[in-house]
C-alpha cells in the first residue's frame, strides 16, 4: 500500500523563489534568435526582444537568470554590448562548439529590458578568465552608480536613467576547466582580488539592508572525488588570515546521458528511460554533501584580530547549472540543441523536488538553459515557438514559490513514486511523480487537518518518446487531473504512469 501522511502544522523550511532560476548564455542560439532577433526582424518583438518568448516567460515569472555565461562570462567583455549596436564590435564566438559571429546585439541594457519584462532578477557573470578586476568594478558602476560620474553618466546616455541595482555577482564561471584550468587555491586568490575591489555603489546604505551578492564558482559536480577535494582546499585557502565575503557558493551538475554520443534526447528504449531517470537523483548526494563539507570548513576559519571581521560566516550553497545532457546533442547544430520528452520532464520534476526537499541546504538554482540549449523549457524555429514539457513543470510547480516545506510519512511507498509537499497561503500543494513507465500506482493520502481537495493538474504522454513541434505544439500539455476521492478519511489519487501531478488541497478552518 502507498499511503502518505501529510501535516502541515510541522513546518520544515522556506522554498526560496530562486529555486526555480534560469541560465541564458551565448551558446548555440539560446541568446540570437531564441530571445534575441533585432527590431527590424519580421517575427514579432519588443524592440528586439522575441514576442512570443518573452510573453510566456512573463507566465512563468523566473525569479532569476544567469547571464552571460556559462563558459562565456570568461570571453565576455561588457563594453562591447552597450551603445548604438550598428557601432558595436563583431566578435567570434567559439563557446562550446558554437563558432559563429558574434555582433553584440544582446548586451547590458538588452539583458536589463528582458529581466524587466519577465519579473526576473539579473545574476552577471565577471570575467575572471580574460578579463579584469578594473573591468570588472566598471561595469558594477555602471550598472549600479546613482551619482553622476562618468561610467553613470554613459549609462544614461545609452538610455537608463536609474541605476539597474544588480544584486548578484558571480566571480567567473568553473574555473577547474575552462574558466581558466586552475586550482581551487589559484581561484581563491583570483576571487579574493575581484571581490576586494567590488564597489558598493548604491548597496552601502546599511537601514536598507540591500547589498551586493557575491558569488564564489564551485566545483565540477559530476566529478565525485574532484569535488569533495575542490570545495575543501578552496574554503581551506579562503579561510586563511581575513577572509573575503562569500555569499553564495556555485556548483553545477548535469544529468549526463553521454557514455554514447548516440544516446539520443528523442530516440530511446525502456532501459534508456530509466537509467536517464535513476542517474538525476545523484544531485541529491552532490548538495547535501557540499553543505556538509562547507560548513565543516568555515568552522576551521582563522580567527581575525579585526575588529570589523566579527559576524559570523555565512555562504549559501546555488546550483548554478542543472538538468539533462543528453550525447546526441554535441552533434547537433545549432550547439546543443536537444529536445524534451515526457523523460526531460520527469527529471526535471524530480531535480526540483529535491531542491524543495533540500531548501534548507540550497538557496539558489539555474535550469541549463531556457531557450534552445540542452534541458529547454522553449524551442525557436524560425517564427514559430514550442514550449516544451520542461515549460508545463515549472509552471505547475509555480505553487511552491515561497511556501513552507511540510512534514510527510511514507509507508512503504514504491519505488517509482516520489512526492512532496508544501503549505502557503491556506493550501497544501502536493506533487506526485510517478516514474513506472506502465503501470498506473494508487496512493492514499491522510491528512493531520481537515482539508478538501481543490484541483489537480497533471502532465502525461501518450508515448515516451513523444515531444512538442511546430506541427504539435501541444501534443504534452498540463491538463486537468482526476480528482481523489476520499474514502474512511483517506482521499484515493490514482497517478498515471510516466506523469507529473500536483494536487492542490485547500485547509477548512
Amino acid at each position: 500500500m502507498n499511503k502518505i501522511i501529510i501535516n502541515s502544522d510541522k513546518k520544515e523550511g522556506y522554498i526560496s523563489p530562486e529555486l526555480h532560476g534560469q541560465f541564458i548564455e551565448f551558446l548555440g542560439n539560446c541568446i540570437y534568435d531564441g530571445i534575441w532577433v533585432g527590431e527590424k526582424s519580421e517575427i514579432p518583438n519588443y524592440n528586439g526582444l522575441r514576442k512570443d518568448v518573452i510573453d510566456a516567460l512573463k507566465v512563468l515569472a523566473p525569479p532569476i537568470v544567469r547571464w552571460p555565461g556559462g563558459c562565456y562570462a570568461d570571453t565576455y567583455h561588457w563594453k562591447n554590448g552597450i551603445g548604438d549596436r550598428a557601432k558595436r564590435p563583431v566578435v567570434y564566438n567559439e563557446n562550446f562548439g558554437t563558432f559563429e559571429i558574434d555582433n553584440n546585439q544582446f548586451g547590458t541594457h538588452e539583458f536589463m529590458d528582458f529581466c524587466d519584462m519577465i519579473g526576473a532578477k539579473p545574476w552577471f557573470g565577471v570575467n575572471v578568465l580574460s578579463g579584469s578586476v578594473n573591468e570588472m568594478k566598471e561595469w558594477i558602476e555602471y550598472c549600479n552608480r546613482s551619482e553622476e560620474t562618468e561610467l553613470a553618466l554613459l549609462r544614461k546616455k545609452n538610455g537608463s536613467e536609474r541605476p539597474f541595482q544588480v544584486e548578484y555577482w558571480g566571480i567567473g564561471n568553473e574555473p577547474w576547466c575552462g574558466g581558466g584550468t586552475m586550482t581551487p587555491q589559484m581561484y581563491a586568490i583570483e576571487y579574493r582580488k575581484y571581490v576586494t575591489a567590488m564597489p558598493l555603489c548604491d548597496f552601502h546604505d546599511a537601514k536598507s539592508e540591500r547589498r551586493l551578492k557575491k558569488i564564489a564558482c564551485g566545483p565540477d559536480g559530476n566529478k565525485p572525488i574532484e569535488r569533495v577535494n575542490w570545495t575543501k582546499d578552496f574554503f581551506g585557502e579562503i579561510g586563511k588570515y581575513r577572509y573575503p565575503q562569500i555569499d553564495a557558493y556555485d556548483i553545477h551538475f548535469y544529468n549526463w546521458n553521454i557514455k554514447q554520443r548516440d544516446k539520443s534526447d528523442v530516440i530511446f528504449d525502456e532501459e534508456s528511460w530509466y537509467n536517464v531517470i535513476d542517474s538525476c537523483t545523484e544531485i541529491e548526494t552532490v548538495i547535501k554533501e557540499q553543505y556538509q563539507i562547507i560548513q565543516k570548513e568555515i568552522k576551521k576559519f582563522s580567527k581575525t584580530e579585526d575588529i570589523c571581521m566579527r559576524d559570523e560566516f555565512q555562504c549559501d550553497l546555488i546550483v548554478g547549472e542543472w538538468g539533462n545532457w543528453h550525447g546526441s546533442s554535441f552533434e547537433k547544430r545549432p550547439a546543443l540543441y536537444q529536445q524534451s520528452t515526457i523523460r526531460d520532464a520527469i527529471t526535471s520534476a524530480l531535480t526540483l523536488d529535491i531542491f524543495h526537499k533540500n531548501c534548507n541546504y540550497v538557496k539558489m538554482a539555474c535550469v541549463a538553459q531556457t531557450v534552445n540549449v540542452l534541458n529547454s523549457l522553449i524551442l525557436t524555429e524560425e517564427g514559430n515557438t514550442i514550449l516544451t514539457p520542461n515549460y508545463d513543470v515549472f509552471l505547475m510547480y509555480k505553487v511552491h514559490r515561497g511556501g513552507q516545506k511540510i512534514n510527510i510519512v511514507s509507508n512503504e511507498l514504491d519505488d517509482t513514486l516520489y512526492i512532496f509537499a508544501s503549505e502557503k497561503n491556506s493550501r497544501i500543494y502536493v506533487n506526485v511523480v510517478n516514474t513506472d513507465l506502465k503501470n498506473n500506482k494508487i496512493i492514499d493520502f491522510e491528512f493531520m487537518q481537515n482539508v478538501k481537495v481543490e484541483k489537480v493538474d497533471i502532465l502525461k504522454s501518450d508515448c515516451m518518446t513523444a515531444i512538442n513541434t511546430v506541427n504539435e505544439p501541444n501534443r504534452i500539455r498540463k491538463s486537468e487531473g482526476e480528482i481523489p476521492l476520499k474514502e474512511d478519511g483517506l482521499f484515493k489519487y490514482q497517478a498515471k504512469a510516466a506523469s507529473i501531478s500536483v494536487i492542490c488541497f485547500e485547509i477548512i478552518k
